[in-house]
């Protein structure tokens, strides 16, 4: 049983996935010849796309029965799809990005994300990434920086061009900043001083901030929580998790984050994220315990 439901599951999001490639691709084409308002226009029709996908795999969760989604969305009333919003989160398993984009729905704009250079690759989903506008980011060593200083610039222009084309309509930016899944070995190799996160970075998040200050409604500091243990992808389209938290924190942006002198600036910010990091970790271990509480009574 728990296989069938796999099938249908990967299947649902596979004809949903060729069935938007079709018109993405036309639209694309139409990008050649648009301008200026016509050209936000056109790409505020784009972004029905991604909303047509995540809520056709939002259907699919409840119809296959997949889990059991309990949100807490602070101040969700104050939200809009016609404003800009910056999401970071906890990550653990890809399931992460189908329960973000699911749950995020409709409430504020579609998520664009960060995510690896080499996805652009990946037939179909990779060319439809980098057409929709998700930045794109490197992974380059320091060596490679060496013999390339160029590279040192890359993900920064990268992240510049995404936000250039965010400005153009109302965009949610998602970034996972632990910059990689969390996982035991992970967690322990890096020593991290938090009992359920890794470090958090602050690069990419710098970025977004430089360049969308003036357009940020609020920052959106998401975590979930998986009380039966982290899922794979394919263990949660089985069916196999059981039960997912979702927690949506609204915040601020502190003006003092936004300094104009850039070594100020990014101190402050990783101040700012180091406390909404713990305070992260302690509403985790708050939540598992009142979970195993609830279970044991």
């Amino acid at each position: 049983m728990n296989f069938l439901r796999g099938v249908l599951a990967i299947t649902s999001i596979a004809i949903a996935t060729f069935v938007v490639y079709i018109p993405l691709t036309w639209w694309t084409i139409q990008l050649l010849w648009k301008r200026d308002e016509a050209l936000r226009r056109h790409k505020q029709k784009m972004d029905k796309i991604i909303l047509w996908w995540t809520n056709s795999n939002r259907h699919m969760i409840e119809r296959l029965g997949l889990t059991r989604v309990n949100v807490d969305w602070r101040e969700e009333e104050t939200m809009s799809p016609e404003k800009w919003y910056l999401v970071i989160s906890n990550h653990q398993s890809w399931t992460d990005i189908l329960i973000l984009q699911s749950y995020l729905y409709g409430v504020i704009p579609p998520l664009k994300f960060f995510t690896k250079e080499q996805l652009i690759w990946v037939p179909g989903i990779g060319l439809a990434m980098k057409i929709l506008g998700f930045p794109y980011v490197k992974r380059v060593t320091k060596a490679q920086i060496k013999a390339n200083p160029e590279l040192r610039n890359a993900d920064r222009d990268n992240v510049k061009a995404a936000c250039d084309g965010f400005q153009n309509h109302p965009t949610t930016i998602l970034n996972f900043v632990e910059g990689t899944r969390n996982t035991p070995e992970k967690h322990e190799r890096q020593r991290s001083e938090y009992q359920h996160l890794l470090r958090p970075k602050i690069g990419g998040l710098g970025y977004v901030l430089e360049d969308m200050d003036e357009y940020l409604h609020k920052l959106l500091d998401v975590t979930i929580v998986y009380p039966g243990g982290v899922p794979t992808f394919w263990e949660f389209l089985q069916g196999k998790c059981g039960q997912v938290e979702f927690e949506v924190q609204p915040h601020d942006i502190p003006s003092h984050v936004l300094a104009s002198d850039e070594n100020e600036r990014r101190a402050e910010l990783a101040q700012w994220v180091r406390t909404l990091w713990a305070d992260k970790d302690n509403r985790i271990s708050q939540t598992k315990e009142r979970l195993a509480e609830r279970q044991a009574a």
